[in-house]
């Protein structure tokens, strides 16, 4: 396995979905904890709106989805992603962005999916979990994603939008608004220490 491309190439999720991801796929009621430094942070996940989006978060947030670390190439297998990394871009009054395996904005999972754009999900309020990319029409989903702390109408169409805040919002906004330096970067690291997926909403 070590040094070929990992499952999938072009879209979530794996040739063989874990339970997680098919659960996704089947567009199941999903949840995400995000637990981080500065708090957690509880999604509801839109697996009805956009299944394949759903399926890579879970899938990398589990270890259920295969990845390349973009240091050493290796592949990973049963292994998150989604585990002590950082909040690398935040800006007040508009949105914080992380999942990022490098920390700089710059790294992937090693593969990239297609955009889940055209289910009528738009930025009408605040708290919106969407796949950063790097462009409209691009199909450069990865593993980055940001959550909203405004209405940016101007990405409608652009961002595959595939959740929303429903606890821990003032967390959000709090990170939103920690010192930053070069980049956008937080002075101190904002760290997702590890994302946890229920299919009951947690309490």
């Amino acid at each position: 396995m070590h040094g070929s491309s990992p499952v999938p190439r072009s879209q979530p999720p794996a040739e063989k979905p874990g339970p997680w991801q098919q659960k996704a796929l089947d567009g199941k009621d999903l949840y995400a904890t995000l637990e981080t430094n500065q708090g957690n942070i509880v999604v509801k996940l839109f697996a009805k709106d956009a299944p394949l989006t759903v399926a890579n978060f879970v899938g990398l947030a589990t270890g259920e989805q295969t990845w390349r670390d973009p240091r050493t190439g290796e592949v990973k297998e049963n292994t998150p992603l989604y585990q002590n990394v950082i909040f690398h871009r935040v800006i007040p009054g508009f949105m914080i962005q992380g999942g990022d395996p490098l920390g700089m904005g710059t790294g992937t999972p090693g593969y990239s999916f297609e955009d889940e754009t055209q289910n009528g999900r738009t930025f009408d309020k605040p708290g919106l979990l969407a796949m950063a990319n790097r462009g409209r029409g691009t199909s450069t989903n990865g593993s980055q994603f940001f959550i909203t702390v405004s209405t940016p109408q101007h990405l409608n169409g652009g961002h595959t939008i595939f959740g929303e805040v429903l606890k821990g919002y003032d967390v959000v906004e709090r990170i939103s608004k920690v010192p930053t330096g070069e980049r956008d970067k937080p002075q101190k690291d904002v760290v997702i220490k590890k994302v946890t997926v229920s299919d009951t909403q947690p309490k």
